[in-house]
C-alpha cells in the first residue's frame, strides 16, 4: 500500500525569483503602481497603505533587514531541496493555484486534478526581458529548450475517482493543449526543487484568487484528509509526499494571520484552520488554502520545521510572508 511520507510548504513568491538588487529597491518603484486588498477583502491603494503604515515602518526595509531576510530565504529554499531529496519519494503531489494559466474564466474549476501522463515548462524566450519582473519570471521557465515532467498518472487518476466518490466535485485535465504549459506554482517546484530528478508529480489545483467559487477553509482541509486516505487506499507501494505551493500572506504583508496559519500547524489545529474568515484570504493572501489542504493531508506526520521572513519591501509595508517548512 502506499504512504504518505513526508509533506512541505514552499512560498514561490516573485521574490523568491528576484535578485537582491530586486528586493532592495525594484519593488519600491513597482509596488505603488499595484493595488491591494485589506484584511476584509476590500481593495486599497497604495497611497492609503502608506498612510496607515506605522511610524516605525521604515526600520523593517533597511538594507541590512532586507539583506537578513534574503540571506534566510535562501537557505530556506536550500534546505527544503534537500529535504525533498531526502525524503526519496516515489511521487509527490503538489497543490497550487492556477491564475489564468491553464483555467480561465470562461471555466475555473473550484478544485481540479491533472492526469496527463506528463506535465510541460517551456523554454524562456531567447529575447532579452524587457524589465527585471520579467526577468525573475523567466527564470521559472525552463533554460533553453521546453521539458516534459513526469505525472503519476495512476495515483492521479485514483485521487480523481477517489474524491468523486467522497463527494468532492473535482474536475479532471487530462493533458495541455499546443501552447500551454504548468503554471508557476509548479514550474517554481520543478525549477526550485526537483531539477535533476526524475521524480513524477501529481499536479492539484485550487482556484484560491477567482470569485465566485473559491473552496472554503474548511472544505480545503477535509480536501487534504481525503487525499490522506485515498493515498493510503493506493494498491503499489509507494512513498508520497504532498507539498503545498504559494503564501503565505500578500501583497500586504500580514503577519498576523500567518501567524494564526503557523501557530495552528505547528498544533495541529485543524479547527483554527478550517474557522479561518474566507475575506481573510484574498488576493495572494488566498495561497494559504494551499496549506491548508497539507494540515489536513499531514496529520500523522510530524514537524521537522518551519521558518519564516515577513518580506516587507516598501515604505508602506507591502510584499509577502515567505514561509517553508517540512513534516515526516
Amino acid at each position: 500500500m502506499a504512504r504518505l511520507v513526508a509533506a512541505f510548504g514552499a512560498s514561490h513568491s516573485i521574490m523568491l525569483a528576484s535578485t537582491l538588487e530586486d528586493w532592495l529597491t525594484r519593488f519600491r518603484e513597482s509596488d505603488p503602481k499595484i493595488t491591494f486588498a485589506d484584511k476584509d477583502g476590500s481593495r486599497l491603494t497604495y497611497d492609503t497603505l502608506l498612510a496607515r503604515a506605522p511610524a516605525d515602518a521604515a526600520r523593517y526595509i533597511t538594507p541590512e533587514a532586507i539583506t537578513g531576510r534574503w540571506n534566510d530565504v535562501q537557505a530556506a529554499l536550500a534546505r527544503l531541496k534537500n529535504d525533498i531529496a531526502a525524503a526519496k519519494l516515489d511521487v509527490l503531489i503538489i497543490v497550487g493555484d492556477d491564475q489564468n494559466e491553464l483555467f480561465h474564466i470562461e471555466h475555473l474549476p473550484s478544485i481540479g486534478i491533472y492526469y496527463g501522463e506528463t506535465i510541460r515548462n517551456v523554454a524562456r524566450p531567447q529575447q532579452e526581458a524587457a524589465n527585471w519582473r520579467e526577468a525573475a519570471r523567466f527564470r521559472r521557465l525552463e533554460d533553453s529548450a521546453d521539458k516534459e515532467y513526469p505525472v503519476h498518472r495512476p495515483l492521479a487518476l485514483h485521487l480523481i475517482t477517489g474524491a468523486i466518490g467522497r463527494e468532492f466535485d473535482v474536475s479532471s485535465a487530462g493533458g495541455l493543449t499546443e501552447g500551454q504549459y504548468e503554471g508557476h506554482a509548479y514550474s517554481f517546484i520543478h525549477r526550485w526543487f526537483l531539477q535533476g530528478t526524475d521524480l513524477p508529480i501529481v499536479p492539484v489545483f485550487l482556484n484560491t484568487y477567482t470569485l465566485p467559487n473559491v473552496p472554503t477553509p474548511g472544505r480545503c482541509v477535509k480536501f487534504g484528509q481525503a487525499i490522506a486516505e485515498l493515498v493510503a487506499s493506493y494498491p503499489e507501494d509507494l512513498r508520497v509526499g504532498i507539498l503545498a505551493s504559494g503564501g503565505l500572506s500578500h501583497f500586504v504583508v500580514d503577519e498576523e494571520i500567518d501567524h494564526i496559519v503557523m501557530d495552528a500547524l505547528k498544533a495541529k489545529d485543524l479547527a483554527t484552520l478550517s474557522a479561518i474568515r474566507p475575506e481573510r484570504l484574498r488576493s495572494g493572501s488566498s495561497e494559504i488554502l494551499n496549506w491548508l489542504v497539507i494540515a489536513g493531508a499531514g496529520g500523522d506526520l510530524a514537524l521537522r520545521w518551519m521558518t519564516y521572513a515577513p518580506g516587507y519591501r516598501t515604505p508602506a509595508l507591502t510584499g509577502t510572508g515567505l514561509c517553508f517548512a517540512a513534516w515526516s
